[in-house]
């Protein structure tokens, strides 16, 4: 008979006891005392995020910029918003780039994943850390609680954030509610073909950080897949002694409908299939479908009988290449957005 108390495997159990730490371990004093003579980058992909990022911005520019030096350089990539999005970035202290400006005869992609690579490719530093811009009630240890094991620890390439993720509902609050993508979908999956990064609490957290010229060497998904394909490939690139994780605590921000994330489990489900295919463990001549059917209720094209209209999404990936591949085709200077 089975025992309902399975073991954790023990590869697991030693990395996230070893390779998990708290913001609280990483003061900004000790990070100053460690960073020697390390540049850091902060970049934020920004989409309509108006009513967000400024905070953000000014909280990064006043901490850990101004009263202090530890971020060099703190970058918004403007990734077509149609909001002030860039206006109030640069108005709050941040250096703002165009996504499409960074990416310049390069094939046009779509998505969270190209904002990601053209703010690498943008960054100057050696350590770059990726931090959402749709976050509430920002706070600086979410920059330093990321930089703490890359500036203290030279085997640590990549570094991970987790927290608890409250959801706010009419019915009231859900203390660990959000993340349902990731306990979903995400974390199954990942358990399922890649047991080894079962010890990250969220893998498709939005802030993460690391070495520039390890993220220079693997390839970014344009769209939700980004963070699920650069853990996989970075477990497959330095390994996982060289992966790390932090806990920020508790993130605020915005929360999409169920059609939307079942749109972004899609592109998940594809890259995870595109990384199979790869490894030779799933069938590298099917091409799984891109086009995901979803039913809305109601609405003007709603079908006899169902009182629902199909609504078909085209949730296919593309990856941008390592930028270390393609550093000669991307602009050497910022080029600043308008």
């Amino acid at each position: 008979m089975r025992n309902d108390e399975s073991l954790v495997s023990p590869v697991v159990e030693a990395w996230a006891t070893y390779r998990t730490t708290s913001a609280a371990d990483w003061p900004t004093r000790r990070l100053l005392g460690a960073k020697g003579d390390s540049r850091v980058s902060v970049v934020l992909p920004a989409r309509n995020e108006e009513a967000t990022v400024g905070a953000i911005v000014s909280t990064i520019r006043e901490h850990l910029m101004d009263r202090v030096s530890l971020v060099d350089e703190l970058i918004v990539v403007d990734s077509r918003s149609t909001d002030r999005t860039a206006a109030v970035a640069r108005a709050a202290g941040a250096e703002v780039v165009s996504q499409d400006a960074m990416t310049r005869g390069l094939p046009r992609l779509t998505g969270k994943g190209d904002a990601l690579w053209a703010g690498l490719a943008a960054a100057e530093g050696d350590v770059v850390a990726f931090v959402d811009a749709d976050l509430r009630e920002f706070r600086p240890h979410f920059v330093t609680g990321l930089l703490g094991p890359l500036l203290t620890d030279p085997s640590v390439d990549f570094v991970k954030g987790f927290y608890h993720r409250p959801l706010v509902s009419t019915s009231g609050v859900e203390a660990d509610g959000g993340g349902r993508v990731t306990e979903l979908m995400a974390r199954p999956m990942l358990n399922l073909f890649w047991p080894e990064l079962a010890g990250f609490v969220q893998p498709l957290a939005g802030e993460y950080a690391g070495r520039r010229e390890v993220l220079a060497r693997v390839p970014f998904v344009s769209g939700y897949g980004v963070e699920t394909a650069m853990l996989i490939d970075l477990l497959e690139l330095v390994g996982l002694d060289a992966l790390a994780q932090v806990d920020l605590g508790e993130r605020k921000h915005r929360h999409q409908d169920t059609a939307a994330l079942g749109r972004m489990s899609a592109q998940i489900m594809l890259t995870a299939w595109s990384r199979l295919q790869r490894r030779g463990w799933a069938n590298p001549d099917v091409l799984p479908t891109a086009l995901l059917t979803q039913f809305r209720r109601g609405g003007s094209e709603a079908l006899p009988n169902l009182d629902r209209e199909i609504v078909v999404s085209d949730v296919a990936i593309e990856e941008r290449p390592p930028l270390a591949q393609l550093r000669d085709r991307v602009p050497r200077r910022r080029v600043a957005a308008a």
